[in-house]
C-alpha cells in the first residue's frame, strides 16, 4: 500500500501508549465530531416532526455503516479474490467512518435545504452536500489547527464521492434562479439544483488528497462529461467510496422503503406498479430455492403479501433483502489506473442492481415526490433562504459572537454564513427563523 495514504492534511504525533492505528483514530474523530452529532437532528426522507421512529440522517449514516463494513466482510470471504484485492480491502473501523461520514455536509431539510443553499451561494461558488463534507473533514471540525479532523487520506479519498470541482462542472444556462409567480418570491427549485462536486474553495484539500497518485491517474479519475441544459458529470470512484456507494444505494433501496411502508406512504399496488415480477425475478428466484415452502403457488404476490404484512413479518423480509444485496456485488478493474485504490471498483451484479433501482425508483416516485413530502421540502427551503439572507443582510447584528470572528477573520466571506446555515439542524434552523420573523415578541431568554 502507497504510504502517502496513511497521511494526513496537518502532521499528526499519535502519543506514544496510544494502541489505534490510524484508521481506528478516523473512526473516533467521526464519533465524537459536533457535525455527526447534529445528523440526529436533520432529515432524511421523512420530517423530523413525523414521529420518532422514522430514520433520521443518523440513523441512516449508522446503516451505511455498517452495510459498508457488511460488504467488505463479504469480500474478505471470497475464496477466489487475488491475494492484492484482499491487501486492498479497507480496515472495519475506516470503512466504517467513511459511511458515517457521507451526509455530514447535508444541511437542514435534505436535499431542499441543498437546493436553497446553491440559490444563496450562486455568486459565491454555490453549494453542495457532498462537497460540504469534505470541506468540515478537511477544514472545519475542531481536531486540528486547520486541516479539520485531519482524517487519513485514504479515508478522505474514500468520502470525495465526486472528484471534480464545482467551476469545472457547472453550467452557466442552468444558474440559480427565481422563480416567476405574480406575488410570491420563490427559487425555481429545478434550476437551482448544483452539480455533484466538491466546492472550488476545497481545491487545495483535493491536490493534497490526490498528491500520491500519477499525474495521469489525477486527470483520469477527475476526469468529467458536459453536456447541454445541464452540470457536468464526474465519471469515477476510488474502492473505498464505491464500497460506501453501493451501501449508501441499498440503505436508501430498503430501509427508507420500510420506512414508508409503515407509514403507509406507499401501497402495495405502488410497489407492484414499479418493482416487477421480471424486476425482481432473479431474487424471487433466490428466495423460491432458500424458502420453498414458504411464499404459496404464487411467489411474487406471496413476496409482497409479507413486505406489506405486520411489523415482524416485514422486518424479516428487509433484512433478507439487505442480506441479498450484500452478497451479489462484483469487481470491475479499470486498466487505465496504476493506483490500486483508483483501478477496482465494486457494483452489484447486473440482476441485483436492477432490482435495487427499482426500489430506490419506488421511493422516489411516491415518497420523495409525493406531496406531503414535497410541500414540507418547500416550507424547509423557504425558511433556509429566509435566515440566510436575514444573517447576510447584517452579519454584525445577527451572527453568533463567535462566527463573527471567523467571518471578519475570512473577510467577511459568505461561505462562512454558508457553513453557520448549513450546520444547522432542522429544529435550530426552524427556531432562528420564528425568532427573526414570528411576530410574537420574543426574549433575549429564548434558547435556541
Amino acid at each position: 500500500m502507497n504510504p502517502h495514504w496513511n497521511s494526513r492534511l496537518e502532521t499528526h504525533n499519535k502519543q506514544v501508549e496510544d494502541a489505534r492505528d490510524g484508521a481506528d483514530i478516523d473512526y473516533a474523530r467521526l464519533i465524537h465530531s459536533a457535525s455527526f452529532r447534529r445528523l440526529q437532528g436533520k432529515t432524511q426522507i421523512l420530517n423530523l416532526g413525523d414521529s420518532d421512529f422514522y430514520r433520521t440522517r443518523l440513523t441512516h449514516s449508522l446503516e451505511v455503516s455498517q452495510i459498508a463494513m457488511g460488504l467488505v466482510r463479504q469480500l474478505e470471504k471470497q475464496p477466489n479474490l487475488p491475494p492484492k484485492i484482499h491487501d486492498l480491502l479497507p480496515e472495519h473501523t475506516r470503512i466504517q467512518a467513511i459511511g458515517l461520514s457521507h451526509d455530514l455536509g447535508h444541511p437542514p431539510f435534505g436535499h431542499g435545504g441543498e437546493v436553497a443553499l446553491n440559490y444563496c451561494m450562486r455568486h459565491h461558488g454555490g453549494f453542495e452536500g457532498n462537497g460540504q463534507t469534505l470541506r468540515i473533514l478537511g477544514k472545519l471540525e475542531s481536531f486540528s489547527d486547520k486541516a479539520g479532523a485531519n482524517l487519513t487520506l485514504r479515508t478522505l479519498l474514500g468520502i470525495l464521492k465526486y472528484p471534480a470541482s464545482y467551476q469545472d462542472l457547472y453550467n452557466p444556462d442552468c444558474a440559480p434562479k427565481l422563480k416567476e409567480t405574480e406575488t410570491l418570491r420563490l427559487i425555481d427549485r429545478d434550476a437551482s439544483k448544483p452539480p455533484k462536486c466538491y466546492l472550488t474553495s476545497e481545491q487545495e484539500i483535493v491536490d493534497q488528497i490526490l498528491a500520491g497518485v500519477s499525474a495521469s491517474d489525477k486527470e483520469l479519475f477527475c476526469a468529467f462529461q458536459k453536456g447541454k441544459g445541464q452540470h457536468g458529470k464526474t465519471f469515477h470512484k476510488s474502492f473505498d467510496c464505491s464500497i460506501m456507494d453501493c451501501a449508501d444505494d441499498i440503505a436508501y433501496g430498503v430501509h427508507d422503503l420500510e420506512d414508508a411502508i409503515a407509514l403507509n406512504l406507499i401501497s402495495r399496488q405502488d410497489f407492484q406498479e414499479i418493482v416487477t415480477e421480471k424486476t425482481c425475478g432473479f431474487y424471487l428466484d433466490i428466495l423460491n430455492e432458500k424458502y420453498p415452502m414458504e411464499f404459496g403457488n404464487n411467489l411474487y404476490d406471496g413476496f409482497t403479501d409479507k413486505l406489506f404484512s405486520d411489523q415482524n413479518t416485514r422486518k424479516r423480509q428487509i433484512s433478507r433483502l439487505v442480506h441479498h444485496f450484500i452478497t451479489h456485488t462484483t469487481l470491475t478493474e479499470i486498466d487505465a489506473f496504476k493506483e490500486p485504490l483508483l483501478r477496482y471498483r465494486l457494483h452489484l451484479i447486473p440482476e441485483s442492481a436492477c432490482f435495487l433501482e427499482a426500489l430506490k425508483e419506488l421511493v422516489f416516485k411516491k415518497v420523495i415526490q409525493s406531496p406531503n413530502v414535497q410541500q414540507l421540502e418547500f416550507k424547509g427551503q423557504q425558511m433556509v433562504v429566509s435566515v440566510f439572507e436575514a444573517i447576510a443582510s447584517d452579519p454584525k447584528a445577527f451572527l453568533p459572537l463567535d462566527i463573527q470572528a471567523k467571518y471578519h477573520a475570512e473577510h467577511d466571506d459568505p461561505r462562512v454564513i454558508c457553513d453557520y446555515v448549513a450546520s444547522m439542524t432542522d429544529g435550530f434552523l426552524l427556531k432562528t427563523y420564528e425568532r427573526l420573523f414570528s411576530p410574537r415578541m420574543g426574549s433575549v431568554f429564548d434558547h435556541l
